[in-house]
């Protein structure tokens, strides 16, 4: 007859502890594996089912059921090893503090734990040691989004959005931004394609062919860009942009959501855009241009057309431009999805 495994019995607190551990996927593995040993003793697997689970050998199986049956979930955590005493003393740990909290010195923009043991005449150990027992990290910057400085950020994010959720009838929502100062690259040695085993290479030296500048309009609802390359952002050309996105869709009441930037907001702009009936400009909230779905395009084209590009010319760089802004939008076009569920921190915008 087959051995039937022995089951663990184990409280709601614990399974739900155990189970918790072992889908981490974050935590430490070998905290994950032990978990996942004690749970499928609990679902009544054998040793030799629990190694194949796991990749734990058979005695590694054996330590941790044992360890759990007398200590329950106490005993799966590493046991306190002997060793050397620790040698930090309080003194030094509040010198390290103090140096990592007081921040860069001489004109240093940032600290390292380098730089610190070399200013305190200590090792780097000791330097790492008394950090980590602080949980701090000097080497790091975070960032954080502060309280919005736009008086207006609510009204005029709550319209911009509205638009792309629920425009208006006969209404056209279009994105405009300008990708400026896009430089044609040329290398100064052949391109070595990529090999089995070995990465394309370019060398470091290249030849500057000039800039251009790119405004592109992305269509909120079907995705379609609609773009033109420049020699410079201006307002004059910003003008000539949308007189001719108004040409391109008549008897449509343009909705054009733009930043702030000094040629959108220029007088003559302001001007012609007053006397037009079917066209009217939604400027996002200051610092607060990601809400400008275009932005989310212009990072795909520089994905796949401006990142360690070759260019034998600026002509060629606006040729390459142009075509792949008619390709994206005769093959690639569809809006992007927000899956926003109600929850800070959540939104999610994907493209193709």
């Amino acid at each position: 007859m087959p051995r039937v495994a022995a089951c663990i019995r184990l409280s709601d607190d614990e399974l739900t502890e155990l189970q918790m551990t072992a889908r981490s996927v974050s935590g430490e593995y070998r905290l994950v594996q032990r978990a996942r040993v004690i749970l499928a003793w609990h679902e009544g697997h054998t040793i030799p089912e629990t190694v194949a689970l796991t990749g734990l050998s058979r005695e590694g199986c054996r330590r941790w059921r044992r360890r759990f049956e007398q200590e329950r979930l106490a005993g799966l955590r590493d046991q306190r090893r002997p060793g050397r005493p620790q040698t930090l003393s309080a003194e030094t740990k509040a010198l390290v503090v103090q140096a990592a909290c007081t921040g860069p010195v001489q004109g240093q923009g940032r600290l390292s734990q380098r730089r610190i043991a070399k200013q305190l005449n200590v090792s780097q150990t000791t330097v790492s040691k008394a950090l980590r027992s602080m949980d701090l990290r000097p080497h790091k910057t975070d960032y954080w989004c502060g309280k919005p400085t736009d008086p207006e950020f609510g009204q005029k994010m709550t319209a911009i959005v509205a638009l792309y959720m629920n425009p208006p009838e006969n209404a056209l929502v279009l994105c405009v931004d300008e990708k400026t100062q896009i430089q044609a690259l040329d290398r100064t040695q052949p391109v070595l394609p990529m090999r089995a085993g070995d990465a394309r290479k370019l060398t470091n030296t290249y030849t500057r062919h000039g800039t251009v500048s790119l405004i592109a309009a992305l269509s909120v609802h079907t995705g379609a860009v609609d773009a033109k390359t420049m020699e410079r952002n201006t307002a004059s050309n910003f003008l000539t942009f949308l007189k001719r996105l108004y040409r391109t869709h008549p008897g449509k009441h343009l909705h054009i959501v733009v930043d702030n930037h000094s040629a959108h907001t220029a007088a003559e702009v302001k001007d012609w855009v007053q006397r037009r009936r079917r066209l009217t400009l939604h400027f996002t909230p200051t610092y607060s241009s990601w809400l400008n779905q275009v932005e989310t395009w212009l990072s795909i084209l520089t994905r796949d057309v401006l990142r360690d590009a070759v260019w034998r010319s600026k002509e060629q760089l606006v040729s390459e431009l142009m075509a792949y802004v008619r390709a994206y939008s005769k093959d690639r076009a569809k809006p992007f999805a927000w899956t926003y569920t109600g929850q800070p921190c959540s939104v999610q915008r994907h493209g193709t």
